[in-house]
């Protein structure tokens, strides 16, 4: 009996347990910077426990996906469930003691992205390893809807847990609880993964330098383009500093690309205009998913009037249902074809981008039947992010042989995770922008105080309304554009050729 299933499903709830983890710091945040001494007053500060998570992500992604292409899968998938553990840990006890307590949490973080980032790409990497043709296409949707689905899941399990947790650590149980799950997904992957071959290295030689030197750069790159106090300015304040760290890396590498007679990225593959468009399509997709992610609840928040739990509640419909479109594309692309399901998810999150540019300020009151016109515009969006997913990642390993499969699916993640950082980044700097010029100057006549704050706060959302506005036609046209670069580069076929 095929111990397929079994294999893939320890793979996907390690994943899972990680992708519940990177999102759960949503609910978490304030308690775990209040015990590592920051104030609301200098929230800003919490940053790096963001950015230092998303920085091992990036940071591990080419590293381990080479690796496990040399060393084979189940290793290194252990190893980062290790990582990921040990940095639970870490995370667990910042605060306990009065030394270094927000370097201690970053740090606990950044272990946590170094083992979560790992576990990304080799999961989709295990799929691709133990199924062929139509059937990897289902389990690579299968395996991304478990990746969102702990998404969406990650701020409700950690608000739940720390409330029945009161008395045992608080939001530190979260934490700590990762480690019988490690354990327990660890441990049945040695135990099926020695039974059931789980992938056949065949690459003995790794470029570690050009490896290295591509993870340290995008990590830099993250410090550079990540937000620290987006109210306030539109740029990082290590942005020119990390930048250059950045792009000297980011060169260094790209030199090495060059000379390289066996380079860490097969030349073959570069000159491939189905991976070219699939990277492309992937930072451009990064970029658009980023606007929901980030612009909803502050729409909701500025716009409708919504308190903090309300306006990041509004998201729900759109973070279902991308879990729901990413199994949804599978499914759909083994039967109809990688480029034409991507292109269709692309149009229907285009088309839900575009209705969300109309929303009036009295949009949640406006409904369809018994269901409201925002929400089944966000469920739209999300279910077209998610039929992108699956055939995205089949196009580019069908060009790409079993033993490079782990640095394939690593760049996948790579460029959407890129695209969602440099999309956050520019439309942080558009978003002040386009504030500040259409509010102006405010002229306000009103002889009575009260009236003229009203004035000046209607004023003010109004404003707020048209920035968004046309944050959401941008986010609609590089889902065009993404739509268009599909089209013309992705394989037709339905089944995900490589081997």
């Amino acid at each position: 009996m095929s111990r397929r299933p079994l294999l893939l499903g320890l793979a996907g709830a390690g994943l899972f347990v990680a992708a519940l983890d990177a999102y759960v710091v949503v609910t978490l945040l304030p308690a775990m910077t209040g015990d590592v001494g920051i104030t609301i007053e200098n929230f800003e500060q919490a940053t790096p426990i963001v950015t230092g998570f998303l920085a091992g992500y990036v940071v591990a992604m080419p590293l381990l996906g080479a690796y496990s292409d040399a060393r084979g899968r189940i290793p290194v998938y252990l190893t980062c469930l290790v990582a990921f553990a040990a940095g639970s840990v870490v995370t667990a006890t910042a605060g306990l003691w009065s030394f270094a307590e927000l370097p201690w949490l970053v740090s606990g973080r950044f272990l946590q992205g170094l083992g979560g980032g790992g576990l990304v790409p080799l999961s989709l990497a295990i799929a691709a390893d133990v199924y062929r043709d139509r059937a990897r296409t289902i389990a690579l949707g299968s395996v991304a809807g478990l990746q969102e689905a702990g998404s969406v899941l990650g701020p409700i399990y950690g608000a739940t847990v720390t409330a029945a947790a009161a008395g045992l650590g608080g939001w530190r149980f979260v934490f700590w609880l990762n480690i019988p799950l490690a354990v327990v997904c660890g441990a049945g992957l040695l135990f099926v993964g020695t039974r059931q071959r789980a992938s056949a290295p065949a690459t003995t030689d790794i470029d570690w330098r050009s490896a290295v030197l591509l993870g340290l750069g995008l990590g830099a790159l993250v410090f550079a383009l990540y937000p620290d106090d987006p109210e306030h300015r539109a740029l990082n304040a290590l942005f020119i500093p990390a930048g250059a760290i950045a792009l000297v890396l980011l060169g260094a590498y790209g030199w090495r690309q060059v000379r390289a007679l066996e380079p860490l990225i097969p030349r073959d593959l570069l000159r491939s205009r189905a991976f070219i468009g699939a990277t492309s399509a992937n930072v451009l997709i990064g970029a658009a998913l980023i606007v929901t992610l980030v612009d909803v609840p502050i729409v909701g928040r500025l716009v409708f009037n919504l308190e903090a739990l309300d306006s990041g509640l509004l998201l729900t419909q759109f973070l279902v249902g991308v879990p729901v479109g990413a199994i949804a594309g599978g499914l759909i692309a083994a039967r109809i074809g990688n480029r034409v399901t991507a292109a269709a998810g692309m149009a229907v999150s285009a088309a839900a981008f575009l209705q969300m540019s109309t929303w009036p300020a009295n949009e949640l009151s406006l409904h369809l039947g018994p269901l409201r016109q925002a929400d089944l515009s966000l469920a739209a969006c999300g279910i077209g992010f998610g039929l992108v997913i699956a055939p995205l990642t089949a196009g580019v390993l069908a060009l790409t042989r079993g033993q490079s499969h782990g640095l394939a699916t690593s760049l996948v993640v790579l460029a959407r995770t890129m695209g969602m950082l440099i999309g956050l980044s520019t439309l942080t700097a558009f978003g002040l922008y386009r504030f500040h010029q259409i509010l102006g100057t405010p002229i306000l006549s009103d002889p009575d105080l009260r009236q003229r704050v009203k004035h000046l706060e209607q004023l003010v959302a109004d404003a707020f309304l048209q920035e968004y506005r046309e944050i959401f036609v941008i986010a609609a046209a590089l889902c065009v554009a993404a739509l268009l670069v599909i089209a013309f580069s992705l394989q037709p076929a339905r089944t995900s050729g490589g081997t």
